[in-house]
């Protein structure tokens, strides 16, 4: 697929992975791919407008009712839309109802930019990944559909073996570290037809594994400060974003920190 020669302004649109949660800031901020993708434009380019409408916790439902008329209205030359994994984490989804939902916002957006990107988010090893795995190829391969169909461009992470590696989530077990959120957005760099400034798919070292005891300890904090009160909110109906605003809800030039 041919993408732009140049990029001028950009719209992320999704949850806590386009917010870059993990990816903290010394200010207690997150920063993630997506201002690391604009970060690398703006450099390029003087002036590059920069809005990133992303929120934690958001349902694809939630993203197309409270994102995507907001970013095709700032006709940007590019966007980028992930959405649905949050629904297909739940332990009961609709998976006809996510692909609905995927529909309509690729349909409005698509049409509202220069580039519309799509994604398939990265895999990861674990228990969680081995029971939901069945529904996220559900997910991709309607998505890549969907790319066809709309001319958008899909950024294929899931096949990425590094980005399944365990060293590249943070604590939480949900979010990608810095060098994941780096090697993320360097991805997106590339597939959009830019010269690759680093190999985001090369293999970390050799990695000898912590003790038993030194594991079980970081489960127990896993389960403390992150499992439990996942559960507590989707017992309860809520979301971490629940009354939290987008990092950038306006397309204004982005100056990097």
């Amino acid at each position: 697929m041919e993408t732009m020669d140049e990029y001028t302004s950009f719209v992320a649109v999704g949850d806590s992975f386009t917010e870059g949660m993990a990816d903290q800031l010394p200010d207690g901020s997150y920063r993630g791919w997506a201002d690391l993708l604009a970060a690398r434009f703006a450099t390029r380019t003087p002036g590059f407008r920069y809005a990133n409408l992303a929120v934690r916790g958001k349902l694809i439902g939630q993203i197309v009712d409270e994102q995507v008329e907001a970013a095709a209205a700032m006709t940007p030359d590019l966007i980028t839309l992930v959405g649905g994994l949050n629904d297909v984490l739940r332990p009961k989804v609709d998976m006809g109802r996510v692909q609905g939902l995927l529909d309509e916002a690729v349909e409005r957006l698509s049409p509202a930019c220069g580039q519309l990107v799509l994604m398939r988010s990265p895999g990861r090893n674990g228990p969680v990944m081995e029971r939901v795995r069945p529904r996220m190829e559900e997910l991709f391969e309607h998505i890549d559909g969907l790319a066809a169909r709309h001319g958008a461009l899909v950024v294929d992470l899931y096949e990425s073996p590094v980005l399944a590696d365990q060293r590249l989530w943070g604590v939480d077990r949900l979010h990608p570290t810095a060098e994941g959120h780096q090697r993320i957005a360097e991805a997106v760099w590339e597939a959009l037809g830019n010269e690759a400034q680093h190999d985001w798919r090369a293999a970390l070292p050799p990695h000898v594994p912590p003790r038993w005891l030194l594991r079980r300890g970081s489960d127990l904090r896993f389960a403390k400060e992150y499992l439990w009160p996942w559960i507590v909110r989707r017992a309860t109906g809520r979301s971490s974003g629940d009354g939290l605003p987008p990092k950038r809800p306006e397309l204004l030039p982005y100056e990097p920190s």
